[in-house]
Parts: structure tokens; C-alpha cells; sequence
């Protein structure tokens, strides 16, 4: 494999690197609210509508975003005593965000604002015009062509907004905000300690871990570890963790909020978010975990039946399926994508013979920039470099697959398709206590600031077993030159045998077991 040989200090000049243009920013580096673009007329007129007892209502997303963003909305009106109404529109019923769906339940309200949506709500928002509503829209998606009809729109990706940061989550937006209507209401409400439910939206929504998102997210967590919350607490509790890290949110309490919008409504997150006692929190944590159960069976059905479709010589995969649950899509685009190391998008074919679905990337491409060239032959699309969602008419599939494969093909070579998380060849000699506390000064990993890998050649199987109640994963023993090293490979079917010599891609990691620290390679491929 062509990459170099790597010394631990070269490891910590190429993590340094990472941040030269930003530095580790802290708190008191955060820009002011007023730097959003209409920030300063959208809590005037909050303000107006909170002091003569106006209807407000509030729409949000049925991701973790969206969830943590009316939770974080609800929170700060309760701590106020004002009351608020929410919805999250559901999925499957009314469809994203601020829609004309939604209209009948707005009406007799005075002001509807919007957070993680609304910036594409052109028809929703001459309704509420009609309607004698006034609307407040924040969001943080990309501005189309045409924008809504609304008294503030707050966006930092608006052409004139003076913002400094592009790459910001709807949460994030949805504490300035609050932020900027504690202070001109005196509410003296603690508005820091709402940063450990942001830290979660960050981590989920895929924002870069650089620049203010870095130093929210390192400050969040440490709120989150000592967090009075009581859904926080449940869930440190199911986890059996004393302190939560970037990956905890990432793979496990993402995961289980996003299930609920997945699979039924994803109200249910946010009723689990404000829970006022531990008791609640544990039975609607229980309910959050049924659906995530649930999810995980489904995901992987439709995981194994979009398997068989995968066109091995194509770069972009595409794959349809009759019916597919459209809530599990973008996790089963993921799974795909990482097993055949391409990037992939899978479609659902629903009942009105329209295709819909996600796509997720695959190291280095762009997938949101190869798809927006095929854009004459979509229904719908959005997205990010990452994670996109599309429909398209019947009809378009044969050329935007192959369309989407000349896209890939323009843009991306061979040599370029080397995975950039790996830093360089590391040998066993240099994996020690030391290395990892040089990877722990540059956490939170995430988005923009990935955790390292590296790749070791020449190394001995010396013991494998397996794991799990369906035994899908496997522990090694592994040596290269006389030094071994423990380590763990989830979800694999592959069969290995001691005596085996591999080149093995991989993390490194502290086990914390029985009291008793040890370090361990969390694998990522063997070959």
C-alpha cells in the first residue's frame, strides 16, 4: 500500500496541521448574534409577541437537528414561562419541514417560526402570508433561487450575512437565537448550559469538528458529563458510561433520537428530551430503543437485498427497491457504500412510481457537487458534501445513473482515491500509552477533524474467536516483529485463521475493563 512510514511525532505535526488556519478556539471566540442577517428584527418581533401574550408556534425537523432544536426552543420557553406550541411534522404524513400540509395547524397563530427548515418553504410561506401570520424562519441549509416570503429570515449561508462560519447546524442557530432573546428579555436564563444539547446536533448533523463548532462541541461535552438532564441521564445509564465522547453521541445516542423520526414521529425524541424526572426518561428511553431495534432489523433486510444489485465496475452506486422503508435509506446508502468503499445512493420505489431516497459519500468525493450536475433529471434534491436526499421521475433513472458515473469520472482519479483518515504505515513498536495521549489532545474527533487510522503489514494472526450473540464479530491477537496487540473487529462474516500474515487497517483505542486499562485496534479491514 502506498503510504508512508509514520513516526509518532509525525503523527501530532500532521493533527497540528489540521488546525493552522483556526487554532483551538474556545468560547469567548464565539461571534455575536447580532452577525446573523435579520438576527436583531426576529427577536424584536419574539420580544413583541412574548410581552402582549401573542400564539406562537414553533416548526422543526424530524432529525436529531431538528429534535434538539425544538427541544432547546421548548426548554428556554418553559425556563421563561411562556407557553409555546410545537410540531414536528412527521415523516410519512406531512412530509419535510414547513409545508403547506402543516397550514391547517398554524392557523389562528400570530407568529410561526422555524428552526433546521424553512429556507425552501416558498409555498408555505405565501400561506402564512395569506393567513395574516407573521413567520420567522431559521435555518442553515443552502439559500435556493427562490426564497420564502417571511418578516426574518436567519441563515448564514444568505449571500449578505455577515456570519463568519458556513458550515453551523440548525441547533447552533436555534441557541443564538435564544441567546440573543435571554438578553433582550432579562431572562437571565443559564443559556450555556444548553450547549450539551447542542454538542449533540453538531456531532449529528456531520458539521466540521473545527473553528466555533470544536470549541462548542468540547464544551458541551463536558456539560453533558456532568448534565442534570434527566434524558441525559438515562442514557448514561442504558450505556453504563461515567463520561460521554464525541463517538458515544455519534454511534450511539444519535442513533437512537433519529429512530423515532425514522420509524413513527420523531416527537417522541423530543418528549424524551424534556423529560421533567429519570422515571419518565427511562420509559420513553425504552420506547426510543424499540423503535431503534426495530430500525436495525429493517436496515439490515433492505442492507442485504441492495447488496445483490450492486454493480461492481460502476463508481457511484445506485441501487432501487420496491418499497423500502424510506426512513432507513440514507443508513442502508452508508452500509452499502462502506462495504464496496464507493459512494452510493439508494432509492425507494413508492406507490405513485416516483423514486426517492439518500445518498452518503465515500472518502473524498463530493457527492452533494457530482448529483447537483444531474439536477435537470431530479424531482428533488438536497443535501451536503456528505449526505443528500433526491426523487426522480421513473423514467430519468437509466440517465442520471449514468450520468452520475460521468460526473464521478470528471471529477475524481484514481490516485486520488486513497483513504485520507489513514496518516501512514505505523509499526507495532510505536503503539503505546503516549501515542494515544497525543491522539487525546487533538478530541473531539468527528466531521472535518476525523479520528486517525493507520495500517500495519506483515502482522501475524496469533489468536482470533468470536464475538457476539450471532458471532458477527471477532477479538485478535495479532504480532508484527515480536510485539503483539490486542483487537476487535465488529460485524464481518469473513473467517480468518491464526498463523494468517495480513495488512490490517485500524483505530486505536483505550478498553476500559474490570478496572484495568488496556489499549486495543478497533479494525476496520484486513486484507
Amino acid at each position: 500500500m502506498p503510504y508512508p512510514k509514520i513516526t509518532p511525532q509525525q503523527i501530532e505535526q500532521q493533527l497540528q496541521r489540521r488546525f493552522l488556519k483556526e487554532g483551538h478556539l474556545s468560547l469567548a471566540n464565539l461571534p455575536k448574534p447580532s452577525q446573523f442577517k435579520d438576527m436583531d428584527r426576529a427577536v424584536a418581533r419574539m420580544v413583541k409577541a412574548i410581552h402582549t401574550g401573542e400564539k406562537i408556534m414553533l416548526i422543526g425537523d424530524y432529525d436529531v437537528d431538528g429534535v434538539t432544536s425544538t427541544t432547546l426552543m421548548a426548554m428556554f420557553f418553559r425556563d421563561i414561562g411562556v407557553e409555546l406550541e410545537w410540531i414536528i411534522p412527521n415523516r410519512f404524513r406531512d412530509g419535510y419541514g414547513l409545508s403547506p400540509n402543516l397550514m391547517p395547524r398554524v392557523e389562528g397563530f400570530d407568529l410561526v417560526f422555524t428552526v433546521d427548515n424553512g429556507i425552501a418553504a416558498v409555498e408555505a410561506s405565501k400561506m402564512c402570508e395569506a393567513m395574516g401570520i407573521d413567520l420567522i424562519i431559521t435555518d442553515h441549509h443552502i439559500v435556493p433561487a427562490q426564497t420564502p416570503t417571511a418578516y426574518a429570515i436567519i441563515d448564514q449561508k444568505q449571500e449578505d450575512c455577515p456570519f463568519p462560519y458556513q458550515e453551523v447546524c440548525g441547533a447552533q442557530i436555534a441557541w443564538y437565537l435564544i441567546a440573543a432573546l435571554n438578553k433582550a428579555l432579562n431572562a437571565n436564563v443559564d443559556v450555556k448550559s444548553y450547549l450539551g444539547l447542542v454538542s449533540i446536533a453538531i456531532i449529528a448533523d456531520m458539521m466540521p469538528l473545527q473553528h466555533i463548532n470544536r470549541a462548542m462541541v468540547k464544551a458541551g461535552l463536558q456539560l453533558l458529563n456532568r448534565s442534570t438532564l434527566p434524558a441525559i441521564k438515562a442514557f448514561m445509564e442504558k450505556l453504563d458510561k461515567v463520561l460521554l465522547n464525541a463517538e458515544d453521541i455519534g454511534f450511539q445516542i444519535a442513533p437512537v433520537l433519529n429512530s423515532a423520526g425514522r420509524m413513527d414521529d420523531a416527537s417522541w425524541s423530543v418528549e424524551f428530551l424534556l423529560s421533567s424526572n429519570i422515571y419518565d426518561a427511562r420509559v420513553r428511553l425504552d420506547r426510543l430503543k424499540d423503535f431503534n431495534e426495530n430500525r436495525k432489523k429493517i436496515e439490515q433486510q433492505i442492507t442485504d437485498e441492495a447488496m445483490q444489485q450492486v454493480e461492481l465496475n460502476d463508481d457511484v452506486i445506485v441501487v432501487v427497491g420496491e418499497n423500502w422503508h424510506e426512513g432507513v435509506v440514507g443508513i442502508v446508502a452508508a452500509r452499502v457504500g462502506r462495504r464496496f468503499e464507493k459512494p452510493c445512493i439508494v432509492l425507494t420505489r413508492s406507490e405513485n412510481g416516483e423514486l426517492k431516497g439518500s445518498g452518503r459519500s465515500f472518502h473524498v468525493c463530493n457527492l452533494f457537487k457530482i448529483t447537483t450536475a444531474c439536477r435537470p433529471l431530479l424531482k428533488k434534491f438536497g443535501g451536503h458534501e456528505a449526505a443528500i436526499g433526491l426523487s426522480l421521475e421513473e423514467e430519468n433513472l437509466e440517465a442520471f445513473k449514468i450520468q452520475i458515473q460521468k460526473e464521478y469520472q470528471k471529477e475524481y482519479y484514481e490516485e486520488q482515491l486513497l483513504d485520507p483518515d489513514i496518516l501512514g504505515e505505523l509499526s507495532f513498536s510505536h503503539i503505546d500509552f503516549d501515542l494515544v495521549n497525543k491522539l487525546k489532545a487533538f478530541e473531539p474527533y468527528g466531521q472535518g477533524n476525523p479520528r486517525v487510522k493507520f495500517i500495519s503489514s506483515n502482522v501475524i494472526i496469533e489468536d482470533v474467536a468470536d464475538m457476539g450473540k450471532e458471532k458477527e464479530h471477532r477479538r485478535f491477537t495479532f504480532s508484527q516483529e515480536g510485539k503483539t496487540q490486542q483487537a476487535v473487529l465488529f460485524k464481518t462474516k469473513e473467517v480468518f485463521h491464526v498463523g494468517q500474515v495480513i495488512s490490517v487497517v485500524y483505530g486505536i483505542n483505550e478498553n476500559h475493563f474490570n478496572n484495568r486499562v488496556t489499549l486495543q485496534l478497533m479494525v476496520e479491514k484486513i486484507f
